[in-house]
């Protein structure tokens, strides 16, 4: 059976795991701490930094690991590291198969939150979603534009081919987003966002958490404290729409089937929806 651990928030913050003393502090701050011994931490570092994390006593249902991708020399060592602590989700990076997923979560026990970000592993979206163990997926943009030979996920304003906004995403980007997006959903497991790299860019930020709330992301993953607080105010519904959801869910008890509700026709996605911003509500308020 898929593990049953979900992000009790949406703001999920990365630290290295390199860096001790930096875990309280990144978990007084998010909702989630992804400790990381991947990008964050250099290879002659990673040795010190598994020891870091089996000496650590983070919250288990507020942390994420994120283990080096398989077939690389640190994996194995990472898996080892985790074994010896309370952590119950592990990130797989460069996810890019079902196998290396349903691997992992054999030899950890732990959900698995692939992270697709190469080609590969975006064509194969839908079956890593499928596998057994696979809780959640995330997506990332820079290696996969890196691994294409690419040189840039982003616009930068008016290029070759007609105008662009800058800082949106190209469309390979959009795509490989929406192919998780849709695979997580399709197989019933929550979605990450990937990380907005422009820390001084908070209107940027921001339009993007809303457009992830609006896909049905149930978290943002950031690289900087101060990103904390964006993503939270990007998922928390406002009054009015806690308001509207709990009105339709108060009105269906007493109607089943298709309904009027103050003009507006309630039905089961809007039913789905109501039920899933009281659910953002809920989050907002732990």
């Amino acid at each position: 059976m898929t593990p049953a651990w979900i992000p009790p928030g949406p703001a999920l913050l990365f630290c290295p795991a390199d860096r001790p003393e930096r875990y309280t502090k990144a978990a007084e701050r998010a909702d989630v701490v992804i400790v990381d011994l991947e990008d964050a931490v250099a290879p002659d570092a990673r040795p010190a930094a598994r020891e870091a994390l089996r000496a650590s006593d983070l919250d288990p249902e507020r942390t994420i690991v994120r283990v080096n991708p398989m077939g690389t020399d640190d994996h194995a060592a990472d898996l080892e590291a985790l074994a010896d602590t309370d952590y119950r989700c592990v990130m797989l990076a460069k996810t890019e198969s079902a196998a290396q997923v349903a691997d992992v979560h054999a030899a950890t026990g732990a959900a698995v939150l692939a992270l697709v970000e190469t080609p590969l592993g975006v064509i194969r979206a839908a079956e890593i979603a499928a596998a057994p163990g696979c809780a959640g997926m995330m997506w990332g943009a820079e290696d996969l534009l890196a691994a294409m030979g690419g040189s840039t996920s982003r616009f930068s304003g008016v290029e070759a081919g007609g105008p662009r906004v800058a800082g949106e995403y190209r469309d390979v980007p959009r795509h490989a987003r929406a192919q998780v997006a849709l695979a997580a959903a399709a197989f019933g497991r929550w979605a990450v966002d990937s990380v907005h790299l422009d820390i001084a860019d908070e209107a940027g930020q921001r339009a993007e958490a809303l457009d992830a709330v609006a896909l049905g992301f149930v978290a943002t993953a950031c690289i900087h404290p101060s990103q904390v607080a964006v993503v939270r105010q990007a998922f928390a519904p406002d009054d009015d729409e806690v308001a509207w959801a709990r009105k339709v869910l108060d009105a269906a008890e007493s109607n089943q089937g298709v309904f009027r509700l103050d003009g507006r026709m309630v039905d089961g996605p809007v039913f789905r929806q109501a039920e899933a911003t009281m659910r953002r509500a809920a989050a907002a308020t732990t």
